[in-house]
């Protein structure tokens, strides 16, 4: 993985194998709470959050601590840059104070690549623009693992916001590793057609019944408004073409898996019949996140 952890893209798939396969020593079992370790005990893990976010702030700062690190987290509404400092100046001071490594989250793409050929510190991406979401597509993976025990020979639909989604491109370029069968869909104003060039086995549709036909995964996007100048389409209208509803669910395999990366705006892309189903693994891919990124902290940090 190099120093930290950037980007799916680069990773071969041992590499990724290696992550999932000790994120599952870490997941609790049946009733048990998560254990505590002390793997990364006197090490010091910061979280520098540009965007707003709850579930990976809260699930790092988590994962270091159930591995002994003493961690420290930093919005941007709370440092310096709200007083106009840059974003080099922020981090090289960060960077004297010499923490172990910074898990950054920010809103423009490359930011955490750029910073890493500037700090000695192992960064870990959080999500950069609409660039890539690493520590999602893992723990999407190891999810799926969960529910259907591999990732071989799958067929998985991609539905929502695709033109703004790091996690779809994070996911597409994991999946695509294991010759995954990816179907994007969206309303075309959403789905760029180069994204199904960006990886083997990618194909697009704008139809959602077509994207979930014969699919063992469905994976719902939340529509992005921040990132787009204006809405492309009315709540109630996306909901009508691109909504994920019960009758959605017979078109695909009897064991289908729901997941979506929250957070969940039910009535838009998801109604709340299919988001609280057995079919629904949304908890657990919040679960999964502690897991996985503890595997990935202790990766960066302990080898």
């Amino acid at each position: 993985m190099g120093k930290g952890l950037l980007e799916i893209e680069s990773l071969t798939r041992e590499e990724i194998d290696a992550i999932l396969a000790r994120s599952k020593d870490f997941q609790p079992g049946p009733g048990q709470a998560f254990k505590r370790f002390d793997i990364l005990k006197g090490r010091t893990v910061v979280n520098l959050f540009f965007e707003a976010s709850t579930r990976t702030r809260t699930s790092f700062e988590i994962a270091a601590k159930r591995l002994g690190a003493d961690t420290l987290s930093i919005t941007a509404s709370g440092s310096s840059v709200s007083k106009g400092e840059s974003l080099v100046d922020t981090l090289n001071t960060l960077g004297a104070m010499r923490p172990d490594a910074i898990v950054m989250r920010h809103e423009a793409s490359g930011a955490p690549h750029f910073l890493s050929r500037y700090l000695p510190i192992p960064i870990v991406n959080a999500g950069d623009g609409t660039h890539e979401h690493p520590t999602q597509a893992l723990l999407d993976a190891r999810t799926i693992l969960d529910r259907r025990g591999t990732l071989e020979g799958l067929r998985i639909a991609i539905i929502g916001d695709i033109a703004h989604s790091r996690v779809a491109r994070s996911n597409i370029f994991l999946l695509s590793k294991y010759g995954v069968q990816v179907v994007l869909c969206g309303p075309a104003s959403l789905l760029p057609r180069e994204m199904g060039q960006i990886a083997p086995g990618v194909s697009l549709t704008n139809n959602i019944e077509a994207a979930i036909r014969d699919v063992d995964v469905i994976m719902m996007l939340r529509v992005q408004l921040e990132r787009q100048h204006e809405a492309a389409f009315p709540a109630n209208e996306y909901f009508q073409f691109f909504g994920l509803r019960p009758e959605h669910l017979e078109l695909a395999k009897p064991d289908v898996v729901v997941m979506h990366p929250g957070p969940i705006n039910r009535g838009r892309e998801i109604s709340s019949e299919v988001a609280d189903s057995q079919r629904s693994a949304i908890l657990n891919q919040v679960e999964n996140g502690i897991a996985v990124r503890m595997a990935v902290l202790e990766r960066v940090l302990a080898g």
